[in-house]
Protein backbone atom coordinates (compact mmCIF):
# COMPACT_ATOMS: atom_id res chain seq x y z
CA UNK A 1 0.00 0.00 0.00
CA UNK A 2 2.60 2.58 0.80
CA UNK A 3 4.18 1.55 -3.38
CA UNK A 4 0.69 3.09 -4.35
CA UNK A 5 0.59 6.27 -2.28
CA UNK A 6 4.34 6.35 -3.07
CA UNK A 7 3.84 6.61 -6.52
CA UNK A 8 0.77 8.49 -6.33
CA UNK A 9 2.30 11.23 -4.56
CA UNK A 10 5.50 11.28 -7.09
CA UNK A 11 2.85 11.19 -9.88
CA UNK A 12 0.95 14.64 -8.41
CA UNK A 13 4.10 16.19 -7.83
CA UNK A 14 5.14 15.83 -11.55
CA UNK A 15 1.87 17.10 -12.51
CA UNK A 16 2.08 20.10 -10.58
CA UNK A 17 5.65 21.28 -11.77
CA UNK A 18 4.36 21.04 -15.27
CA UNK A 19 1.05 22.99 -14.71
CA UNK A 20 2.40 25.23 -11.93
CA UNK A 21 2.93 28.04 -14.57
CA UNK A 22 -0.05 28.00 -16.36
CA UNK A 23 -2.74 28.23 -13.37
CA UNK A 24 -0.26 30.99 -11.99
CA UNK A 25 -1.20 32.81 -15.12
CA UNK A 26 -4.86 31.62 -14.65
CA UNK A 27 -5.13 33.39 -11.22
CA UNK A 28 -3.12 36.56 -12.03
CA UNK A 29 -5.67 36.25 -15.26
CA UNK A 30 -8.53 36.32 -13.38
CA UNK A 31 -7.61 38.55 -10.62
CA UNK A 32 -9.11 42.24 -11.19
CA UNK A 33 -6.08 43.32 -9.34
CA UNK A 34 -2.49 42.66 -8.34
CA UNK A 35 -1.79 39.47 -6.08
CA UNK A 36 1.14 38.77 -3.77
CA UNK A 37 2.58 35.19 -3.49
CA UNK A 38 0.37 34.15 -0.36
CA UNK A 39 -2.75 35.16 -1.63
CA UNK A 40 -1.63 33.50 -5.09
CA UNK A 41 -1.00 30.30 -2.78
CA UNK A 42 -4.08 30.39 -0.71
CA UNK A 43 -6.55 30.54 -3.74
CA UNK A 44 -4.31 27.64 -5.10
CA UNK A 45 -5.07 26.09 -2.19
CA UNK A 46 -8.88 26.41 -2.29
CA UNK A 47 -9.67 25.94 -5.90
CA UNK A 48 -7.18 22.57 -6.13
CA UNK A 49 -8.74 21.21 -3.23
CA UNK A 50 -4.98 20.70 -2.12
CA UNK A 51 -3.80 18.93 -5.18
CA UNK A 52 -2.40 22.38 -7.09
CA UNK A 53 -1.50 23.47 -3.57
CA UNK A 54 2.55 23.05 -2.52
CA UNK A 55 4.77 25.02 -0.90
CA UNK A 56 4.73 28.72 -1.01
CA UNK A 57 8.17 29.13 -1.37
CA UNK A 58 8.06 27.51 -4.40
CA UNK A 59 5.90 29.48 -6.22
CA UNK A 60 8.04 32.40 -6.33
CA UNK A 61 10.50 31.09 -8.20
CA UNK A 62 8.30 30.42 -11.19
CA UNK A 63 7.15 33.73 -10.53
CA UNK A 64 10.20 35.08 -11.17
CA UNK A 65 10.61 33.34 -14.39
CA UNK A 66 7.67 34.46 -15.40
CA UNK A 67 7.83 38.02 -14.67
CA UNK A 68 11.56 37.84 -16.49
CA UNK A 69 9.86 36.13 -19.63
CA UNK A 70 7.50 39.13 -19.98
CA UNK A 71 4.08 37.40 -18.79
CA UNK A 72 4.25 39.05 -15.27
CA UNK A 73 4.88 42.17 -13.97
CA UNK A 74 5.44 43.31 -10.47
CA UNK A 75 5.33 46.25 -7.42
CA UNK A 76 6.73 46.14 -4.27
CA UNK A 77 4.46 48.07 -1.47
CA UNK A 78 5.16 48.79 2.45
CA UNK A 79 3.17 46.23 4.18
CA UNK A 80 1.54 47.62 7.47
CA UNK A 81 1.82 44.81 9.30
CA UNK A 82 5.50 43.25 7.90
CA UNK A 83 7.70 43.44 5.60
CA UNK A 84 7.43 44.70 1.93
CA UNK A 85 5.08 42.94 -0.55
CA UNK A 86 5.67 42.26 -4.39
CA UNK A 87 2.39 42.71 -5.80
CA UNK A 88 2.08 40.13 -9.49
CA UNK A 89 0.39 41.18 -12.43
CA UNK A 90 -0.69 40.04 -15.79
CA UNK A 91 0.86 41.98 -19.13
CA UNK A 92 -0.79 42.13 -22.07
CA UNK A 93 1.76 39.72 -23.36
CA UNK A 94 0.94 37.28 -20.48
CA UNK A 95 -2.44 37.45 -21.33
CA UNK A 96 -2.09 35.81 -24.87
CA UNK A 97 0.59 33.38 -23.63
CA UNK A 98 -2.40 32.66 -21.03
CA UNK A 99 -4.28 32.47 -24.34
CA UNK A 100 -2.35 29.99 -26.22
CA UNK A 101 -1.21 27.86 -22.94
CA UNK A 102 -4.96 27.11 -21.96
CA UNK A 103 -5.47 26.32 -25.82
CA UNK A 104 -2.56 23.46 -25.57
CA UNK A 105 -3.61 22.14 -22.06
CA UNK A 106 -7.28 21.85 -23.36
CA UNK A 107 -6.00 20.01 -26.61
CA UNK A 108 -3.83 17.88 -24.38
CA UNK A 109 -6.43 17.09 -21.65
CA UNK A 110 -9.44 16.00 -24.12
CA UNK A 111 -5.90 13.54 -25.46
CA UNK A 112 -5.32 11.94 -22.51
CA UNK A 113 -9.14 11.55 -21.41
CA UNK A 114 -9.85 9.57 -24.86
CA UNK A 115 -7.46 7.61 -23.98
CA UNK A 116 -8.16 6.52 -20.23
CA UNK A 117 -11.22 6.75 -21.36
CA UNK A 118 -10.34 4.11 -24.07
CA UNK A 119 -11.72 5.89 -26.82
CA UNK A 120 -8.56 4.94 -29.04
CA UNK A 121 -8.97 4.81 -32.41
Amino acid sequence: MDDIAGQLKKFQKELSTGTVSLVLLAVLGQSRQPLYGYQIARQLEQAGEGVLAGKQSALYPVLRNLEGAGLLASEVEPSVSGPPRRYYRITKFGREVLREWTAAWNASRDSVDKVLQGELR
